[in-house]
């Protein structure tokens, strides 16, 4: 935010019509002298005092600035709700507006992207890594039930024809859904292979599993089965709870890959 300029009698004065314009404390201001004005003599010849003064850095507003331009750029009516939290260091963005079919996508990539770019821009003005969670229409709860659903049916689809089943590209929030949903089956193991982007869950029959009989078959899968051994990275300790990408992947090549997915979905959204 850049520096803009107040005048009053005071320094004092000066600085509290810049927090009435500003909407903050006069202790969350950064301030700049430039004149300290004068009384004159006799109350003939005063000056006015002169300072520059700006809010201080509010991430939240920031940020929230930050998305207004890109949604005005796609001319699309988006209100914001930012909710920071200092302490554990998260940030919780819910989106509302008439055309959030657009921002979600196919199977959220668009969503996605721009949360990525919006992590990007946070976490450059931060000194500590901040957790975004960018969300819509309960989008990100939707799509958890939707993949646990499906780790259940290929799991028993696995079971019934003792063949392995490999899933479409996930990105690692998405995988680690998968596998802990099936991670106390007594039948089925899971795994992950190939290369980012294109990353894939395998859903694979547990040595023994060949046991299985359909009876057995229970969909309650957080009982206290005997434990799967995950053959999925460790997450890394700044990983993204929500997203595609790694706090240590964050690099020019994956933001202009990011800000280009984000532009073609929108344009394959619009035609």
């Amino acid at each position: 935010m850049e520096f803009k300029e107040f005048r009053a009698k005071t320094v004092e004065d000066a600085i509290t019509a810049a927090a009435l314009e500003f909407s903050v404390a006069s202790s969350e201001l950064e301030t700049e002298i430039v004149d300290r004005g004068s009384t004159g003599f006799l109350g003939i010849g005063g000056r006015q005092a002169v300072i520059k003064a700006r809010a201080k850095n509010d991430i939240s507003r920031d940020t929230k600035e930050y998305l207004e331009k890109i949604f005005a750029a796609m001319e699309t009516e988006v209100s914001i709700d930012i909710q920071f939290d200092k302490e554990l260091e998260t940030m919780d963005i819910d989106l509302e507006g008439p055309e959030m079919g657009i921002l979600i996508g196919k199977r959220g990539q668009t969503l996605d992207s721009l949360q990525y770019l919006v992590s990007l821009f946070v976490n450059k003005k931060s000194e500590s890594y901040i957790r975004v969670k960018l969300n819509t229409e309960n989008y990100r709860e939707r799509r958890k039930e939707t993949l646990e659903n499906l780790a259940k049916n290929i799991a028993f689809k696995v079971k019934r024809t003792r063949k392995s089943f490999t899933l479409e590209p996930m990105n690692p929030y998405e995988r680690r859904i998968i596998h802990s949903t099936l991670q106390n089956d007594k039948f089925v193991a899971t795994r992950s292979e190939g290369e980012e982007p294109y990353r894939k869950v395998v859903v694979y029959l547990k040595k023994g599993g060949k046991n299985f009989k359909k009876k057995d078959y229970n969909r309650d899968y957080n009982k206290d089965y005997s434990k799967n051994i995950v053959k999925e990275e460790k997450p890394k300790k700044q990983a993204y709870d929500y997203g595609d990408y790694d706090i240590s992947e964050i690099n020019a090549e994956t933001a202009i890959d990011a800000a280009a997915n984000l532009q073609n979905a929108i344009a394959n959204e619009q035609e």
